[in-house]
């Protein structure tokens, strides 16, 4: 939906719902670090039931974390985020069930904005390596040393996709994870946990909204359960409202745009005000504690509480003399459907709606003027009723001359400021007279032995003059005859060099990211994308027809129109059947990269829409489809040459460069990426001959699980388990996993389901570390 356009809009319309976290910090006595003890009351003043984590809000900040140095290896990845899960826990101590869903294969409606992204990485990858290496260069002939470039398990982040090797040993970390803290962290001994893994079929979020419809309204479900859910995504919120369970929260890092934060006035720092400042000296990114670790400033984070959203929205929603008594349930379904309009995962959004122009407001406004009329709610449950989302969506269509004549007036005028603003810095205008601040070393920077030793910084010695200054290694100030104060020099000598190394590699670090901005702005570009649409103007439908769709006459127009019209409202039904029944059909997609005016969609009680349940492709089907070349080394051999060879029948699929149509946007991530989408007869067709080479390692990677249940032995499901493996588990894993037994929630607390045997031992007494550096579970308790 567009995260920081939305949840700004949100936390600044109805600030009452989000809640800043209290969170405990562990303490440390006499050097020994003491944890947190979660099983003691939460200090947030609310008690958790469940705990639900979309796992890859977890994992992609930890693959390729902004605010520290990337992970070099997949060790690392796990460590950061095993640390970044007990954070989590310690805020909501859940005190029934923990679900950690990993998104697996996706409905074809996502995979097409998965393809996109992905050949974006992909290609903007190789766009920075080139500027990489082109300021490393830069940086060799002014003398400044940096590191050398580390190998890296991490360099390719599209292999966070199920299916590659990454997502399967990821599986087993987070496995072991849960064994270690099930059997040695209290607060975790009496829960349960369900970790559903990349093959599990469809994305994390949609994977727990369906556990939790799955609960409701079963034998023992408590309709007081509270719970949590963790995740990055805008559109939680949307799911969370949608199961109408009342005491649910969001739970997220603060969304700061940049202006936002409370900043210290004295000493210019986030965090604190001036009332309680310490005075300390403001961290550089990259700085390093006494132990040579990266300093990380902790993110703060927030409960969006979904209980205090509808208080609000049905004080929103208020309508004087209604023509019948309102349900407000179906309100809120209403309120879901609308927002679909302004963006999600599976369309593209209308050109007409723009949240930071005020689209979610004028579509609420333009609904409770039209609900008289309507005759009605939207939707009922999961269906839309397309006669009234008619009325209703043209009646926004009436805006759109005024909208696109003020956006482009508002266009006009921050072109002007940008092009303005960019002419004075490069005159040099903005520029202070006087010597910067922050371009001076300060003299408690510099080590205390060279000090003490009478070594007296030059004023030379700031961030531009001292390049080839500090290219070699500072001598020592004296140096003893004695052999240790040699070796103390030469260690200081290095300690300043690395010092200095870690200092350009950050310069490097923070120069990268600039010219890479530079380069996507397309105000920098010397011939600029020209605007032929000029939406506002006079002519402005024809023109957005003909360029965006490549329609030449009247009539063409007029067909395609319609069917655009056509395939955007089936998307429209579709999404709202996935976010209240799950998947409706796992094969539609929406066949164009741009969507309908609202004005378009027209005479759509006509339309007779129906889909087909069909199945979710196999995990490497899904690589195959999202995957460009570049990425190819994350799959089998075989499958590796269909995406690379140039006498491949498909190649057709990966191109190595693509359009990308600014669409009137100002940064090149934010325009559309004209991929050709996927034959999927074809695709799979050529996958099928080369299926029979898969290692039965791959063959696993390839193939669909069920999620995995994990308990403590002392918890009161456990016995049950026992009972099922003695009663099966002499029979052949094939077999054994097939045969279930159905949960009695008493015991389970409350939850329904069947359970089955995993393959081998369902409770192994020594459980392996996969992660190195880690520890055996050496007498496991869990099963």
């Amino acid at each position: 939906m567009g995260v920081p356009a939305f949840y700004r809009w949100l936390a600044e319309k109805y600030p009452m719902v989000v809640v800043d976290v209290v969170e405990e910090e562990p303490v440390e006595i006499e050097g020994v670090r003491v944890p947190v003890d979660t099983s003691k009351p939460n200090p947030n003043g609310l008690e958790f039931d469940n705990l639900y984590l979309d796992m890859n809000g977890i994992i992609h900040p930890c693959f390729h974390p902004e605010d520290r140095p990337s992970p070099t290896t997949f060790a690392e990845v796990f460590q950061c985020m095993f640390d970044y899960i007990d954070r989590l826990f310690v805020m909501v101590r859940p005190r029934k069930l923990m679900y950690m869903a990993i998104d697996g294969v996706a409905p074809r409606a996502k995979m097409n904005q998965q393809r996109s992204r992905r050949f974006r990485a992909a290609k903007d990858a190789s766009d920075a390596a080139a500027e990489e290496e082109r300021l490393r260069e830069e940086f060799e002939r002014e003398g400044r040393k940096l590191p050398a470039k580390q190998q890296s398990q991490t360099c390719d982040s599209n292999v966070i996709t199920p299916g590659t090797e990454f997502m399967a040993v990821l599986s087993v970390a987070l496995q072991y994870y849960i064994h270690c803290r099930l059997n040695y962290d209290p607060g975790w001994k009496q829960i349960k946990v369900i970790l559903s893994d990349a093959n599990v079929p469809g994305e994390g979020e949609h994977k727990i909204m369906s556990y939790i419809r799955g609960q409701r309204n079963l034998p023992g479900f408590n309709p007081n359960t509270r719970h949590c859910l963790y995740g990055l995504d805008a559109d939680l919120i949307m799911l969370a409202l949608a199961t109408h369970e009342v005491h649910f929260s969001i739970l997220r890092e603060v969304v700061y745009t940049p202006g936002q934060q409370d900043k210290c006035f004295l000493c210019g720092q986030v965090g604190h005000l001036a009332a309680n400042c310490e005075g300390k000296a403001k961290r550089k990114a990259g700085e390093y504690d006494e132990k040579g670790e990266p300093i990380v400033p902790k993110k703060p984070y927030q409960f969006l509480n979904i209980w205090t959203l509808r208080e609000y929205l049905e004080y929103e929603f208020r309508m004087p003399n209604p023509p019948f008594k309102i349900d407000f349930e179906r309100i809120v379904d209403d309120f879901i459907f609308m927002c679909f309009f302004v963006g999600n995962d599976f369309l593209p959004h209308m050109p007409t709606l723009e949240i930071r122009e005020g689209a979610i407001n004028l579509l609420m406004a333009v609904y409770k003027k039209e609900f008289p009329s309507m005759g009605g709610y939207l939707t009922d449950s999961c269906t839309p009723d397309l006669n009234r989302v008619e009325h209703f969506i043209q009646a926004v269509g009436s805006y759109e001359d005024k909208i696109f004549q003020k956006r482009a007036r508002l266009h006009q005028r921050q072109a002007e400021r940008i092009k303005r603003e960019k002419a004075q810095a490069k005159r040099g205008d903005d520029l202070d007279p006087h010597v910067r601040d922050d371009l001076i070393v300060p003299v408690a920077n510099f080590r205390g032995s060279r000090l003490a030793s009478g070594a007296v910084p030059s004023p030379y010695e700031h961030n531009g003059a001292h390049r080839e200054r500090n290219s070699q290694p500072r001598k020592a100030a004296r140096v003893s005859s004695s052999g240790s104060s040699i070796a103390a020099a030469i260690v200081e000598a290095e300690n300043d060099l690395e010092a200095q190394e870690r200092e350009n590699k950050e310069d490097l670090k923070s120069r990268l990211k600039d010219a890479i901005r530079e380069k996507s702005d397309v105000f920098n570009s010397e011939n600029p994308e020209e605007d032929k649409v000029k939406l506002g103007e006079p002519g402005w439908r024809d023109r957005y027809y003909e360029e965006k769709f490549g329609a030449r006459t009247s009539d063409q127009m007029e067909e395609i129109r319609r069917d655009v019209a056509l395939k955007y409202t089936e998307g429209l039904c579709w999404v709202m059947h996935y976010y209240y029944e799950g998947v409706c059909s796992w094969q539609w997609f929406y066949p164009y990269h741009y969507a309908p005016f609202a004005s378009d969609l027209r005479n759509l009680s006509e339309l007779n829409i129906t889909f087909q349940l069909g199945s979710p492709f196999k995990p490497f089907d899904q690589l195959m489809g999202v995957f460009p070349a570049a990425s190819a080394h994350a799959l089998p051999l075989q499958y590796r040459q269909l995406m690379t060879d140039p006498n491949s029948p498909i190649i057709d699929f990966y191109p190595t460069d693509f359009e990308v149509d600014m669409n009137g946007k100002r940064f090149s991530w934010q325009g559309i990426a004209k991929l050709p989408f996927i034959d999927e007869d074809r695709l799979l067709a050529e996958i099928k001959k080369v299926e029979n080479t898969l290692t039965p390692e791959e063959a696993r990677r390839n193939s669909t699980m069920c999620n995995m249940l994990f308990v403590n032995g002392s918890h009161p499901l456990s016995p049950y388990i026992y009972s099922l493996n003695s009663k099966f588990g002499n029979m052949p894993d094939k077999d054994c996993v097939e045969i279930k037994e159905k949960l009695d929630p008493s015991p389970s607390g409350g939850m329904n389901g069947y359970i089955a045997l995993c393959a081998g031992d369902p409770s192994p007494p020594v459980f392996r570390s996969p992660v190195d550096g880690l520890e055996d579970i050496m007498d496991n308790q869990v099963m």
